[in-house]
């Protein structure tokens, strides 16, 4: 599955990473060593989202980042 992320908010990107990995919030949370409530927090917005934290947890879930300059 492909996604053009650079229109979608934070939190429904890791929302997104999440469902794709078939995971609940607490599943998620164990698999990239963080607590529920971070996941929660950060699926709702009230807390931010390092991108460097975020590409470790694609890296743990075994998904691809790709970055493309548009021509």
């Amino acid at each position: 599955m492909k996604a053009d992320i650079t229109k979608i908010p934070v939190q429904d990107i890791v929302i997104m990473l999440r469902e794709w990995c078939n995971n609940t919030q607490e599943q998620f949370a164990q698999s990239v060593n963080k607590s529920y409530s971070t996941i929660s927090k950060v699926e709702t917005g009230e807390r931010n989202l390092y991108l460097h934290t975020f590409l470790d947890w694609c890296k743990k879930k075994n998904i691809t980042v790709t970055i493309e300059k548009k021509k």
